[in-house]
């Protein structure tokens, strides 16, 4: 038996193709918006106005920091000419790159060498998000990605 496709078959293959476009791509907007951050700074104009002055008095600090961890165990490690640093931490969170359902607050422990902390970390991007202040009160502000140890 011959079908013949009509005005109306053509409108329904056209609609549910379409439809399931439009229903993916609001689902993937929503995730998108559901799921990001947040804003770095509440005013992106006011933070400008300090931003070299703040960043030169950073670099002035000299100080290289970066973080690894191994076995859950976040190592962050702040070196000033290759000796350890040991600044006071005023907020730290350690978290994945896109989202902030898996942050966690680490409690920092300084061992004489680095700052050591237990986290939950699985395989993936991690990022420490850091504020800390230097002895002559220079404010020291980075996102560090995490370095996976292998065990």
């Amino acid at each position: 038996m011959i079908h013949k496709v009509k005005g109306w078959h053509v409108f329904l293959g056209f609609a549910a193709t379409f439809g399931v476009i439009i229903a993916v791509n609001l689902t993937l907007a929503y995730q998108a918006v559901a799921t990001f951050p947040g804003l770095e700074v509440r005013n992106s104009y006011v933070a400008s106005q300090s931003f070299d002055a703040d960043r030169a008095a950073q670099i002035a600090l000299g100080w290289d920091v970066r973080a690894e961890v191994t076995h859950d165990t976040l190592r962050l490690f702040i070196r000033e000419e290759g000796q350890p640093v040991a600044p006071t931490i005023q907020e730290a969170t350690f978290g994945r790159a896109t989202s902030v359902a898996a942050d966690q607050t680490p409690d920092f422990v300084f061992d004489g060498t680095a700052y050591v902390a237990a986290v939950e970390a699985g395989p993936g991007n991690w990022n420490l998000r850091l504020k800390m202040r230097a002895p002559d009160g220079t404010l020291f502000q980075q996102r560090v990605i995490v370095a996976h140890v292998p065990s």
